[in-house]
């Protein structure tokens, strides 16, 4: 081989592992980075728990007043038919 023809191919293998340096200092740099996160992924996870708490609460209550309204209903209902059959026995008498 003649001088120019070394010194590219070491120029070129210079260049390759520059370039995977490079790539290796970025991937570092990133996990670093990412490996930084956890108390903002903690206080996320936090929030979360909070919301999925105050939701549960909230479709207990609504769960609840659901319960409520439904045997209100029933009674009302009952009541009504009761009223109904009361007015259609004083028509009927009349």
């Amino acid at each position: 081989m003649a001088d120019g023809t070394e010194t590219s191919v070491i120029d070129e293998a210079l260049a390759r592992l520059e370039a995977a340096v490079n790539r290796m200092d970025a991937v570092v740099q990133h996990r670093l980075a990412t490996a930084a996160q956890p108390d903002d992924r903690d206080a996320e996870l936090a929030l979360m728990d909070e919301d999925r708490a105050r939701l549960a609460a909230a479709l207990d209550a609504a769960s609840a007043r659901l319960a409520q309204v439904t045997a209100t209903t029933g009674a009302v209902g009952h009541r009504l038919d009761r009223a109904i059959e009361t007015v259609q026995d004083v028509l009927g008498r009349s």
